[in-house]
């Protein structure tokens, strides 16, 4: 189905085995075609080819829900059936430059997609939707802070965000689970599909406050959300056919991103081994 026009990707392939710290993981030859979407016929092509598996981690490549994969829409299609891990743009471990926190989520608004790091090995990415033009998703380094099930927005009350995990409290920004349409369009939350919302949920660390609620005794997980998208463009990823390195995050990239961070990260790793 997909032979004509192809373009190769070399993409690591990612588990969460700890033994990626020691071993360097295998490259991967990733081909890509862009498809147009003709209706409900080509959802159940892309499901006999690729296996519900594979039809999710081609959703997740093109920043997508479900529900957004309209008719009339080109995506771009793995060739052969590829799990999601093995389609991160993430480097599968941290640099070892620094000792790295136990637990890090990382965020690139550039190419709208997450990374959580345990020990500095990748556990889980996915797709993400962050702020739109106009209220983006702030840039910095942050910390996981309260959670809830459900929560309903501030913005509109009709709105309900489920597995809600706040890590700016002053403006309430918080990753839950909400619609992706494949490309930035919240108003400063990082949405996220069902699946991942739910894992980063049970996942992530809460702060600890005093008795009085006021201070902050332990931080959460922290969370680094970097770089810029791109609003008069499509979303990076829509070019991988053509350019097989448009979504690729490198560990020199990441090592840039955390480098003005790493006395803040080092300072709050310290306070959460002495609660602990």
């Amino acid at each position: 189905m997909f032979r004509r026009g192809l373009a190769v990707a070399s993409v690591l392939a990612v588990t969460a085995s700890p033994a990626l710290a020691q071993d360097p993981p295998a490259v991967r030859e990733i081909r890509y075609q862009a498809v147009r979407v003709e209706g409900q016929s080509t959802i159940v092509a892309l499901q006999k080819s690729h296996g519900a598996d594979g039809l999710d981690a081609i959703l997740r490549v093109n920043r997508l829900d479900l529900a957004h994969l309209r008719q009339g829409s080109t995506i771009v299609v793995p060739e052969m059936t590829a799990a999601a891990p093995s389609l991160s743009p993430f480097p599968a471990t941290l640099p070892a430059t620094a000792p790295s926190p136990p637990r890090l989520l990382i965020v690139s608004r550039r190419i709208q997609a997450f990374a959580a790091y345990e020990a500095g090995v990748l556990t889980r990415w996915g797709p993400v939707s962050t702020g739109r033009r106009e209220t983006p998703t702030p840039a910095g380094l942050f910390a996981t802070n309260w959670k809830s099930t459900l929560r309903r927005s501030t913005d509109n009350a009709e709105w309900l965000l489920p597995w809600y995990v706040n890590f700016i409290n002053e403006s309430g920004v918080s990753f839950h689970q909400f619609a992706l349409p494949g490309y930035p369009a919240s108003h400063a939350c990082v949405r996220l599909l069902l699946p991942d919302a739910k894992w980063i949920y049970d996942w992530a660390e809460s702060w600890v406050l005093d008795d009085q609620r006021r201070n902050v005794l332990v931080y959460g997980t922290p969370v680094l959300v970097y770089d810029d998208y791109d609003y008069g463009k499509p979303g990076p990823w829509t070019r991988l056919a053509e350019d097989p390195q448009a979504t690729t995050v490198t560990a020199a990239e990441l090592e840039r991103a955390l480098e003005p961070h790493r006395p803040t990260i080092a300072e709050w790793m310290a306070l959460r081994r002495g609660r602990d």
